[in-house]
């Protein structure tokens, strides 16, 4: 491998943001944007009456809302390093989206409310990272407003997520008496709304104010200096090999909204974020970054990004080596091989072709029904499969129909695409071929209506079928269409796999007594 080489995937760090719905997650996304050079203007969720959008929502129903439902993915260069975010959904109905989001990056930025703590939705994804071992930056927010005592969060993160963490900066009051940030990493003060010539002050050998400043003098100077004290006398100890292997957290205070303590954040994150980092293939080998061949897999599939031109973008993390465009690679799980001649980049919904990427990059390839999330493209003579993606036992189903049976071939073409992209299941009945879908939450039904309609034109009338439980059968030779009932409904997915939904844990059981081989199995 050329040194060229190795120094570009070093220089990568490749993120996803996760959070609770409204602590920050989009706005941060922007803020970062705005000091990598990426955007001029960083607008905020918010601002609806401006008409200005968060540049990383595109779907029309995220501007609606004033939330982010589909994970975007967006790059720039800062300080030597080339940064590669994934802003993902944020709304518990969309977590599936982002577990497997979660396996496409090396490491998480946790955006936490200072005035909520840590909520259901943040410590169901954490859950994910520390799974998985990724290692996890926490970022405290909105701290221009009245929240918990920082103590008080440091506290509940260890407690409640069983995390060490080591606060990389302090906030000295908060609010409408929030002064700034004691950074302890940098040894200096970081005034808040002040001059750029006047941000930082500089801080003695013992820790404390190198200058003559009023600050000096109120009480929440001096309530920092005493929590900065016990800190470091009582608190855990930094250390940067702990951070990468996930067993300590880094936490910086600050507020995404007014773009403080963002910069101090992404510089500090930039030095201690892990590089490209190895996956594990299905027959547990390891692929490293390092290896000359290329290799990637798909973690998302997207259809019409641009609703002009009716694509669809299948995001591909590159695992090892080189992206070329017009390079040869093999789809593994067809063994076909093919030439990418269509390939491109993102900021949210700009985007623009990408001749070259490189391990640790994720890249967007034009896609016209041949991929599938959890695929494994890889260039060079070597054929292998990255482990399994993370797919999710739906709860929810509806019964689907067209208002206007003359749109039924927009209807399929409509419905074959979303389901590609993972975030609602299909099933069909068998005889009378009824479509059903599933999906983890009620969101996900309303964002497919609105996109339907939105994109495909097509009107759908959605019939709520309930909670069922669905269960795939590992010997299905052995399944017999007599077997599904009211309660035990026989039907197909989208692979033609053999499905059972009960209308509940008693059907279930039920099932079970009266036909004890038939071995069932859940997804996540």
């Amino acid at each position: 491998m050329s040194s060229n080489l190795e120094q570009d995937i070093l220089a990568r760090r490749t993120f996803a943001i996760i959070s609770h719905p409204d602590a920050g997650k989009t706005t941060m996304t922007e803020k970062l944007l705005y000091f990598g050079g990426a955007i001029r203007d960083a607008g905020t969720v918010k601002a609806k009456k401006s008409g200005k959008f968060a540049t990383s929502d595109w779907m029309e129903i995220e501007k609606q809302r004033g939330i982010s439902v589909t994970s975007s993915v967006m790059q720039f260069d800062y300080s030597g390093c080339r940064v590669n975010i994934l802003d993902t959904p944020g709304h518990q109905d969309f977590s599936e989206d982002t577990y497997r989001t979660l396996m496409a990056v090396d490491s998480a930025v946790m955006i936490i409310d200072a005035a909520k703590g840590i909520e259901a939705q943040t410590l169901k994804l954490f859950k994910v990272c520390s799974m998985r071992g990724i290692p996890i930056f926490t970022f405290i927010n909105k701290l221009d407003r009245q929240g918990k005592e920082p103590l008080e969060l440091m506290e509940e993160l260890e407690e409640v997520l069983g995390i060490q963490a080591y606060a990389m900066n302090w906030p000295i009051g908060m609010g409408k008496e929030f002064l700034g940030i004691y950074d302890r990493y940098n040894k200096r003060i970081e005034q808040f709304r002040t001059e750029e010539e006047d941000r930082f002050l500089p801080l003695d050998e013992n820790g404390e104010l190198a200058v003559e400043h009023d600050m000096k003098k109120t009480s929440y100077y001096t309530q920092a200096m005493d929590d900065i004290m016990l800190l470091d006398e009582a608190g855990n100890e930094f250390s940067k090999e702990r951070i990468i292997r996930g067993e300590l957290t880094p936490v910086f205070f600050g507020s995404a909204l007014t773009n403080f303590g963002i910069q101090t954040f992404l510089e500090t994150y930039l030095q201690f974020a892990p590089t490209p980092q190895p996956r594990l293939t299905e027959d547990e080998s390891i692929v490293e970054p390092l290896d000359n061949d290329f290799s990637g897999f798909v973690f998302k599939i997207q259809a019409n990004m641009n609703p002009a031109h009716r694509d669809r973008i299948a995001f591909v993390r590159i695992v090892s080596g080189k992206f070329e465009r017009g390079m040869n690679v093999t789809l593994t799980r067809t063994n076909k091989s093919f030439k990418v001649t269509q390939s491109t980049q993102f900021l949210a919904d700009d985007r623009e072709t990408v001749d070259e990427a490189v391990a640790g990059d994720i890249i967007g390839l034009y896609d016209t029904g041949n991929y599938q999330i959890g695929d494994t493209i890889v260039g060079g003579k070597k054929s292998f499969q990255f482990e399994k993606l993370p797919q999710f036992t739906p709860e929810l189903f509806v019964r689907v129909t067209a208002k206007n049976v003359m749109k039924s071939k927009h209807f399929h073409k409509g419905i074959e695409q979303l389901v590609q992209e993972g975030a609602i299941q299909y099933y069909k009945t068998l005889h009378t071929e009824d479509i059903i879908l599933g999906a983890v939450g009620q969101l996900q039904f309303e964002v497919f209506e609105n996109r339907m309609k939105n994109e495909y034109n097509v009107d759908v009338r959605m019939e709520p079928i309930g909670n069922k439980m669905a269960r795939w059968i590992e010997n299905e030779e052995d399944v017999k269409e007599s077997m599904s009932g009211p309660r035990s409904v026989l039907v197909h997915d989208r692979f033609d796999n053999f499905v059972f939904l009960f209308e509940n844990e008693f059907a279930m059981r039920w099932f079970h007594d009266k036909n004890p081989d038939i071995k069932l199995y859940s997804l996540l």
